[in-house]
C-alpha cells in the first residue's frame, strides 16, 4: 500500500472510503451510514499515515493494533482493510449477505485481519487495554488505537475501562472518541447528555486532546501528542458530523441506522465525484 502524510492525498482517499460506505450500506439495504462517515477521517489518517502495519504480514507481532468498538460503524472499517490490501475491495457490496466475510459487525471469524470481534458495545476499550498490557508484559512496543462511540459512551463499562487504564497508567493505548453527537435514537445531548466530556476524562487521568475530527492536520498532531506521552493513556476527543460528505445526511439521525435508497445513493456519490 502507498503511504503517505500529505493531507490532499488523504482526503482522496477519504472521498474514496465515503463511496464505498455509501455504496455498500445501499446494496445491503441495511447498516449504519452516518457514524461510518464521520470515523472516516480519523482511520485513513491512522491507517495510511500513523498506523504500523503491513498487509503483507497481517499478523506482524510488532503491528500496532486497531479496535472498532462501535462496531456497527463496521463498512468504514473494511472500507479501509480493503484500500489497504488485507481483504478484497471487489466484494465490498456483500455487506451483511449471508455467508460474506463484510458482516453487519466486524466478526474476526470471517475476516482475520480483524484484531478482536465487535459490536456489543461498552468492551471494545477494555479490550484494548489488555492488548495494551500485554505489549508492556511481551515487551513491545506496539500501540493499540481504540475508536468508542458517543452513545457507547453512556456505558458503564467504558468508565471502568477509564478508571483502569489511568491506574495502571497504560500509556500505549489511545482511545478516540467519534463525538458525533447523535446515537440511535436522536441527539445524544437529548438522551443522556455526556458533557462535561472533557472535564470527565480529564478526571479519570486521562491526557485528554479535543480536535476537529475532520482536520487532517489536527488529527495527526493529536496523534502525535499520543506518542510523546509517558505515563498516562490518551483520549481525543474528535468533534465529528454524522454522515460527513453527504448534504442530506449530515447531521441527520435518521442516517445512524437507515440505508440509503437507490436514488439517495446516486444524489450522494454525485456529490463525492
Amino acid at each position: 500500500m502507498h503511504r503517505t502524510q500529505d493531507p490532499a492525498e488523504l482526503a482522496l482517499i477519504a472521498k474514496k472510503i465515503r463511496r464505498h460506505i455509501v455504496e455498500m450500506t445501499g446494496a445491503a439495504k441495511s447498516g449504519h451510514p452516518g457514524g461510518s462517515l464521520s470515523a472516516t477521517d480519523i482511520l485513513v489518517t491512522l491507517f495510511w499515515d500513523v498506523m504500523r502495519h503491513d498487509p503483507a504480514n497481517p499478523k506482524d507481532p510488532n503491528r500496532d493494533r486497531f479496535i472498532l468498538s462501535k462496531g456497527h460503524a463496521a463498512p468504514v472499517l473494511y472500507s479501509v482493510l480493503a484500500e489497504c490490501g488485507y481483504s478484497p475491495v471487489e466484494t465490498l457490496n456483500t455487506l451483511r449477505t449471508l455467508g460474506s466475510i463484510y458482516q453487519g459487525h466486524p466478526d474476526k471469524r470471517f475476516l482475520p485481519a480483524l484484531e478482536t470481534s465487535t459490536g456489543s458495545l461498552g468492551q471494545g476499550l477494555s479490550m484494548g487495554l489488555g492488548l495494551g498490557l500485554a505489549a508492556r508484559l511481551d515487551g513491545r512496543d506496539y500501540k493499540t488505537y481504540v475508536m468508542i462511540g458517543d452513545g457507547e459512551s453512556q456505558e458503564g463499562q467504558v468508565w471502568e475501562a477509564a478508571m483502569f487504564g489511568a491506574y495502571h497508567k497504560v500509556d500505549n493505548v489511545c482511545c478516540i472518541l467519534d463525538y458525533n453527537k447523535i446515537q440511535l435514537d436522536g441527539f445524544v445531548k437529548d438522551i443522556l447528555d455526556l458533557e462535561p466530556l472533557k472535564a470527565k476524562w480529564q478526571g479519570f487521568g486521562w491526557n485528554t486532546l479535543e480536535i476537529n475530527g475532520h482536520d487532517f492536520g489536527q488529527i495527526k498532531q493529536a496523534f502525535n501528542n499520543f506518542l510523546s506521552t509517558r505515563g498516562r493513556p490518551t483520549v481525543i476527543i474528535a468533534n465529528t458530523i454524522k454522515g460527513k460528505g453527504v448534504s442530506f445526511m449530515e447531521n441527520n439521525p435518521k442516517f445512524h441506522g437507515v440505508a440509503p435508497t437507490p436514488d439517495e445513493v446516486a444524489k450522494a456519490l454525485a456529490e463525492l465525484a
